[in-house]
């Protein structure tokens, strides 16, 4: 059997050595535009200069040799013909395949603001390669402007902070971090950011841009018509998954690659996992994706179950945090909040269950909040409040096996 996948990063890579364990004598081809195996996590250590190029790899350094991958590392792929079981590359070879898993990601996403998406140096921050040009941008220069305050536009100012580089962070939300954190949690980390050499622009918007004769922009203007001089940019306005290849294949997009319980697309043999599935877009759900689709590949059912939305941790100049699921309250929502000199937390509860939690400060006891988040545990009919909750209010005996056990609601 001839195992073929497109991406080299967490569900890639974790499903190449998942398949590997399966299905010992099967021929392993991964395919992928990067020259190296690299952590998006660890960008940040890279752009800082903390670490190398190697030193943010997730493999050993024989990790294809010694599990008899071959790798066809800095191709890109052209198109795929599913019909045929063929990937064309851009270099003009052709690579067959029996059994394919879509592994490619996602690209970060320039909006179409005046100048952003011609000039030379105008940044986003999605892999190695990308970090690498924004290293070398920030040699010699002294104030970049980076646009969004999410987790990556704020590892993009953490590192370049420590470089020397004051950074103008223009957000549209009124927080930073408005996926993950409400104003209480934001706040400490804006002041935490302002200290180390940041300018927040909140609820803000680029408008337009000033363009020098080398066609690099030197200066930002706002909707409030503030200029942020600068010597480049980095967008962190989001992603979107890498299916442009696909056109043309018959494999179902939309939004993402369309997939079902088991990771499977439309065409009965071709698969997808990570980011380009579009299910959940953080790390650790990503390998679990990989794996559960290689195990697939190698002719089980397995169905991928993690869908329970996002989780987030961050840790910037000392403060940890934890955000799990969607935080965005609706109405008829209850908000809980308790706060203490060294932690905040905040749950939302929908009809008597946990839908989002933030832990600041504080994070011990977090796998008990990924359950109920990830299983969706009603907690309403309890009679204490919800951060006085443990595994001791969820577990029951089980007399015949002798064994505590985790208490589902029944379906």
């Amino acid at each position: 059997m001839r195992h073929l996948i497109i991406g080299a990063s967490a569900a890639g890579i974790t499903a190449a050595k998942t398949i590997r364990q399966w299905e010992p004598d099967d021929e392993i081809t991964v395919v992928s535009a990067d020259t190296q195996v690299h952590s998006r996590c660890m960008l940040h250590h890279f752009l800082s200069g903390h670490r190398t190029a190697e030193g943010i790899n997730f493999v050993a350094e024989d990790f294809f040799e010694k599990n008899r991958i071959r790798w066809l590392k800095g191709e890109r792929v052209d198109r795929v013909d599913t019909a045929a079981n063929l990937v064309h590359l851009d270099c003009g070879a052709e690579v067959p395949y029996d059994r394919l898993l879509i592994a490619s990601g996602a690209n970060f996403f320039i909006p179409p603001l005046p100048n952003f998406r011609e000039a030379k140096n105008v940044y986003g921050l999605r892999d190695l390669s990308d970090a690498q040009k924004i290293s070398k941008a920030a040699e010699g220069s002294k104030r970049c402007v980076i646009v969004g305050s999410g987790l990556v536009g704020l590892d993009a100012a953490n590192a370049l902070c420590e470089r020397g580089i004051s950074c103008a962070i223009v957000e549209m939300a009124d927080r930073i971090c408005p996926l993950q954190l409400d104003a209480v949690a934001a706040k400490p980390y804006q002041e935490l950011f302002s200290k180390a050499g940041c300018t927040f622009y909140l609820a803000e918007k680029a408008a337009g841009s000033e363009i020098d004769a080398q066609g690099n922009i030197v200066s930002i203007s706002l909707e409030s018509g503030t200029v942020l001089p600068c010597d480049f940019v980095v967008v962190a306005a989001g992603v979107r998954p890498a299916i442009g290849f696909l056109e043309g294949s018959g494999i179902k997009t939309g939004r993402a690659v369309e997939v079902d319980r088991y990771l499977r697309t439309n065409i009965e043999n071709v698969w997808a996992a990570g980011d380009v599935a579009g299910i959940t877009g953080i790390w650790p759900n990503a390998m679990e994706q990989g794996e559960t689709a290689a195990k697939n590949m190698c002719g089980t059912e397995v169905p991928y179950e993690n869908t329970y939305g996002m989780k987030n941790t961050m840790n910037f100049y000392g403060l940890t945090t934890l955000s799990l699921g969607i935080n965005t309250p609706q109405e008829g929502d209850e908000v809980v909040v308790r706060e203490s000199r060294d932690s905040y937390k905040r749950a939302i509860l929908r009809n008597g269950v946990v839908t989002h939690v933030i832990l600041q400060g504080d994070i011990s006891n977090a796998g008990f909040w990924q359950e109920l988040v990830k299983h969706q545990i009603p907690v309403g009919h309890l009679k204490k409040s919800v951060f006085d909750l443990s595994y001791a209010d969820f577990y029951q005996y089980d007399p015949k096996h002798g064994l505590f056990e985790w208490n589902l609601p029944q379906e």
